[in-house]
């Protein structure tokens, strides 16, 4: 069984004086989707230690990897104390770019799904948000 998250917009009526104006408002977003994939290298990392503990909705971080000799542009994820594994390489250039110059905390990185009879490198799916700036 595979377990999935979804990204819900909340849309509803306005109500003044006791009367319904057929005006539908988009309720303000917080996040804004900037990216979905699996998790790179989840068998040669600790995934499988942290698999029994990751929930759909399980934070993530993301931590620049820069002395990674596979990938200049590497972009480690953790759960916890557990390194899960990677951004994917075709995926991580903007990302790193950003974390390099000091814009992590614009990111935030949740896990979408979880199929633990899936091959260990699409087990654990994950979607990664840009915050919305609060000024």
């Amino acid at each position: 069984m595979c377990l999935y998250l979804a990204q819900v917009h909340y849309i509803f009526a306005v109500i003044i004086n006791n009367q319904t104006f057929s005006v539908m408002e988009k309720k303000t977003e917080q996040r804004k989707h900037f990216l979905h994939c699996n998790i790179a290298g989840f068998t040669y990392w600790d995934g499988c230690m942290a698999l029994g503990q990751l929930e759909i909705g399980s934070p993530l971080e993301m931590v620049r990897d820069e002395d990674n000799k596979h990938d200049p542009d590497a972009v480690a994820l953790y759960f916890k104390d557990y390194k899960l594994g990677y951004i994917p390489a075709h995926a991580n250039e903007t990302i790193s770019q950003l974390l390099d110059m000091g814009y992590g905390n614009i990111f935030e990185v949740y896990v979408n799904r979880i199929c633990k009879e899936a091959h260990p490198e699409s087990q654990v799916h994950i979607n990664v948000y840009i915050k919305r700036n609060e000024k």
